[in-house]
């Protein structure tokens, strides 16, 4: 047995757990990366400078290729169809559940669905709206709830055999959209408790890209993101603790936003790290973000989204988000184009500094895997096995932390959410890269995760602040995987961020494209 296996070893025998020697193997193998992120978490919260710690990576550029059509349907189209009278409810969640029974034994978007309890909330929105009651944009809307999200009509399973706590109904989250008329189809997949990979021995769905089914759909909402590209729903749901409404939207080519940490309540939502965890919208386009987020938050967003960027101040932080070595080229390229489209619409682009962006995401991986671990401890204890390979494997990595060291990334929590703030004084949003790049094969992604958190990452950092951030597809790279831009705004300031993506998005077509399924 190797130093850091002893090490490990009685690490973990100290939290009360007993990991099987393969595992055991593989956790010490990532002891030394873990000891690295929280050394320069330590360092960097006692000195306040971050050393350079990018490493050179190599990023492939495939031939050029033709991009889709423009054909998907968004929450706002279909509205203006129910009210015109040209497809009811009915239609809309019927066609719905035709492409789910068509499509998803590939993609594996649901973990279950409400046929006949939507199908009943269809009938009864047409009703409504055909008597002139309306509810508002979501009315009659078919929608997906990611599952770890409570509803009335199953359980909660969080894709575990570890089942948690259940929550008496819909969470509130559920229950504000329900009563806007919107229509629940199902529970989309998920990673494992939000954190790890499924494991193909437990039985849930195995989510795949809906562009590419040899391609990773990104977690941990994949279910929710891959329903909105493949039209098996209009909308839906996720929940965003590192990049989990981001990362599935980026590389499934829709819109996804994270909210401000406690815009929407959290009650009836299974928890992985509670300083971190939001809910959030995703869907395709913002206008349709923003829809859902005004009955989730119970604010007014819609009204503000008049297409002028005209005046608006984006910052755009080089450096670490921009680096040769962190973000393929065909993805800087994307949002850098992206950028003129904004700026020949009268918004001005300046860089702004963010030193600590690497140190800020390895703060946020630690207080992220301490939390875990804190939550599941007494279960991973005397259910180990139960718990899918991978996810089991995350939750104890958080054993291997000290209490040093989550103090130390709250200190880069306090510091990083300070140097956020001073690049936005003069700014009204930031715009980088959401993902390095597009969506890798699955035979090249590591199950375990671990090469997302020792490699270039860009969305962890605003879990760690708590600010608002949306990823928006802006293009493709040259395998014709969707590419996305991420623009962050101040606490409570979704509807900046919201007003700059809807800007974009209404001279441009990329979110309007749809995967040929």
């Amino acid at each position: 047995m190797t130093p850091d296996e002893q090490r490990v070893r009685a690490m973990l025998a100290a939290a009360g757990l007993r990991v099987p020697g393969d595992e055991l193997a593989s956790l010490a193998g990532d002891y030394a990366t873990l000891r690295y992120q929280a050394d320069e978490v330590h360092h960097t919260a006692q000195d306040g400078v971050a050393r350079d710690m990018s490493s050179p990576k190599t990023f492939a550029t495939a031939a050029s290729f033709t991009p889709p059509s423009v054909a998907a349907e968004t929450i706002r189209s279909a509205g203006e169809k129910l009210r015109d009278g040209s497809v009811t409810a009915r239609d809309l969640t019927g066609e719905v559940f035709a492409r789910i029974d068509r499509l998803d034994d590939r993609l594996g978007a649901y973990v279950s669905t409400f046929r006949s309890s939507a199908l009943a909330a269809a009938e009864l929105a047409d009703r409504e709206l055909a008597a002139g009651q309306d509810r508002g944009p979501l009315h009659g809307i078919p929608l997906a709830i990611k599952d770890v999200i409570a509803t009335a009509e199953g359980p909660t399973l969080a894709n575990s055999r570890v089942v948690p706590a259940q929550f008496a109904g819909d969470a509130p989250a559920v229950a504000r959209l329900r009563s806007s008329g919107a229509i629940v189809v199902g529970k989309a997949t998920t990673s494992e408790y939000a954190l790890g990979l499924n494991d193909p021995e437990k039985g849930f769905p195995a989510p795949r890209n809906a562009w590419a089914a040899d391609r990773f759909a990104g977690g941990s909402s994949s279910g929710t993101a891959i329903a909105v590209a493949a039209g098996l729903a209009l909308g839906g749901l996720g929940t965003d603790t590192s990049g989990s409404i981001r990362h599935p939207a980026a590389l499934n080519g829709v819109t996804g936003l994270k909210v401000t940490h406690g815009c929407v309540p959290l009650d009836g939502v299974v928890p992985l790290a509670p300083s971190l965890d939001t809910v959030g919208p995703i869907a395709r386009s913002a206008w349709d973000c923003a829809a859902l987020l005004e009955v989730l938050a119970d604010s007014s967003y819609v009204d503000a989204l008049d297409g002028s960027v005209r005046g608006v101040r984006i910052g755009v932080p080089k450096g670490y988000f921009f680096d040769p070595g962190n973000v393929a080229e065909p993805v800087a390229d994307a949002v850098l184009a992206a950028l003129s489209v904004l700026r020949e619409a009268g918004a001005s682009v300046s860089e702004v500094s963010l030193p600590n962006a690497d140190v800020a995401r390895f703060a946020n991986n630690i207080v992220l895997l301490c939390e875990g671990f804190a939550s599941h401890r007494d279960d991973l204890s005397v259910r180990w096995s139960d718990y899918g390979r991978y996810v089991r494997g995350l939750l104890a990595r958080g054993a291997l932390f000290t209490g040093a060291d989550y103090v130390q990334a709250k200190k880069i929590a306090a510091a990083f959410r300070g140097e956020a703030a001073d690049a936005l004084r003069d700014c009204d949003v930031l715009a980088m890269p959401t993902m390095p790049t597009g969506a890798r094969l699955l035979d090249e992604t590591d199950p375990t995760m671990m090469d997302r958190w020792s490699s270039a990452s860009f969305t962890p950092q605003w879990n760690l602040t708590g600010f608002p951030a949306c990823a928006l597809p802006v293009g493709y790279d040259g395998a014709g995987m969707p590419v996305s831009l991420q623009l962050t705004g101040k606490p409570f300031d979704e509807a900046a961020v919201l007003r700059v993506a809807d800007a974009y998005q209404r001279r441009t077509e990329f979110h309007l494209a749809a995967p040929d399924l």
